[in-house]
């Protein structure tokens, strides 16, 4: 729907995103679009980025893209010859394996026309969750502490012990991703798991291994307010509150810090998360470090456990939050609002200047073959949300989408013999899932697109990648080389693998 709203629709291969934004990028520098002054004044590594540009093909770059050259003319000179313009990126970039670099590329876009640190301008992480981007800010991430400080670094260390009243040494080091995670868990080097508020048995891709891991633990606890596929194969299940009943602060894409107050009592034995980490922490003796009252509580701990770090929450209070409906961060001074804009005149670099990043023009996707000729990509749908664990318990909303399905081009269903609403077999290299076919003129012919938010036989994380992007550890859900069939053709060719020919 949004790319049918746009002016200008680029429908470039999956993972082929980095290819697209050096493309546009050596238009803007070549045609004279690049804000020379603000690159000459407030930023660094544009020769070596120049120097990489004059390798850039444009020809070459549409036909990795799979897009003609002039729309990336076009939508160079319409992003470069405006006075504003704001690039968000959201899964589709960044959950690749260069999704990191991604990122970067479309920020030298950003940086190169200057449209940055001034009203409608700058960069957006369009996260998955209501509050995905608050969740870094406290320090949720396994590399990370609270205030984006990082738990690598010696002083954040010393400084985040000393608000929590322990020893730097008693911290532990980087951790691993989710998906290494369970990596983890299958190599049995953890065998006990604590879930809260996920469902990784859907979630996480190679989802045959995931599920395999979570049979080979001792130990397996989920905290949700339903009974999720990975609920399911726990032994304890903690019922917690929904958003209704708790308290608790969320941020937004433009870094304003909202309160969200519980509107309902908790039904039954439901309980907050931290109330029940609280409880965990007194059975194991360190309920002296989990004292808290209320949400209110753990808050102005964040509030001095964030202080002078990057996202600086001193200067924020519930008080503050309730008086003035939000309140942006970094915000170092109770008695001053926050910073609105950020880089209006410097970057967070010793030098206070970005940085230019050299990304290479080169498609991240799986590459096709015979036996798997096609790309399957995946991503959301207005109706559901995540895995699907609360949406599709609503009737309304699983009125819109009962089901998953696999969305494919009409020629590209003529080659492969699929009617359209007909039940198809898609499968990788890791494994094969089953849905309902829905012939759409609108996709490539070289894609399927398949929603993530259905477990079981129809979870599309049944035949994902399990590489990972090698900066961020981000896995490449969008690209998988893929092949689909009939489902009854699918089932005639697996009972002759099985010697069962004869029975058909």
């Amino acid at each position: 729907p949004t790319a049918a709203a746009a002016d200008l629709h680029l429908q470039i291969k999956p993972g082929t995103d980095a290819v697209l934004a050096n493309a546009m990028l050596k238009v803007i520098v070549d045609e004279g679009f690049a804000n020379e002054e603000f690159i000459r004044k407030r930023t660094n590594a544009y020769d070596q980025l120049l120097t990489h540009l004059k390798g850039v093909d444009l020809s070459e770059s549409a036909a990795l893209c799979g897009i003609e050259v002039e729309m990336i003319r076009q939508a160079a000179r319409a992003f470069g010859g405006v006075e504003t313009g704001i690039v968000f990126t959201a899964r589709g970039v960044e959950q690749q394996t260069d999704g990191h670099m991604a990122v970067r590329a479309f920020l030298n876009l950003v940086l190169a026309t200057g449209k940055i640190g001034r009203e409608g301008c700058g960069y957006g992480a369009i996260t998955g969750q209501g509050n995905g981007q608050g969740g870094r800010e406290h320090g949720q991430k396994a590399d990370q502490l609270p205030g984006y400080r990082s738990i690598e670094n010696e002083e954040d260390r010393f400084y985040v012990a000393s608000v929590w009243g322990v020893e730097p040494s008693s911290l532990p080091g980087k951790g691993v991703s989710a998906y290494e995670m369970m990596e983890l868990v299958h190599q049995r080097e953890i065998q006990a798991l604590f879930v809260m508020g996920s469902n990784p048995v859907v979630s996480n891709p190679n989802v045959r291994l995931v599920e395999e891991a979570l049979k080979k633990l001792n130990l397996l606890v989920v905290a949700d307010m339903f009974l999720t596929e990975t609920a399911r194969m726990a032994d304890v299940v903690l019922p917690v509150t929904s958003y209704l009943e708790n308290t608790g602060t969320m941020t937004n894409l433009e870094g304003r810090v909202l309160l969200r107050e519980a509107a309902r009592p908790a039904p039954g034995e439901a309980r907050d998360d931290w109330n029940i980490l609280c409880q965990l922490a007194a059975k194991l003796n360190k309920g002296s470090y989990f004292s808290y009252r209320d949400a209110e509580h753990i808050f102005e701990e964040l509030r001095l456990a964030s202080r002078g770090g990057p996202a600086d929450y001193y200067g924020i209070t519930y008080d503050r939050l309730r008086r003035e409906e939000g309140v942006y961060w970094p915000c170092p001074s109770t008695d001053r609002a926050g910073m609105d804009m950020m880089f209006r005149e410097t970057f967070a670099h010793s030098d206070q200047k970005a940085v230019f990043t050299v990304v290479e023009s080169c498609g991240a996707g799986e590459e096709i073959s015979e036996e798997y000729p096609l790309i399957l990509t995946n991503g959301r749908v207005l109706a559901h949300y995540l895995t699907g664990a609360q949406t599709r318990r609503s009737p309304s909303l699983a009125a819109r989408e009962i089901e998953n399905y696999v969305e494919i081009h009409p020629r590209t269903a003529r080659r492969w013999h699929i009617r359209d609403g007909e039940w198809v077999e898609i499968a990788s290299q890791r494994g094969n899932f089953t849905v309902r076919s829905r012939i759409k003129p609108h996709i490539r012919e070289d894609t399927l697109f398949v929603p993530m938010h259905w477990g079981g036989i129809q979870n599309v994380n049944r035949a994902t990648r399990p590489d990972l992007d090698p900066f961020c550890r981000m896995p490449g859900f969008k690209t998988a080389a893929v092949r689909i069939r009939p489902l009854h053709l699918a089932a005639v060719a697996t009972s002759a693998d099985n010697g069962e020919w004869s029975e058909f």
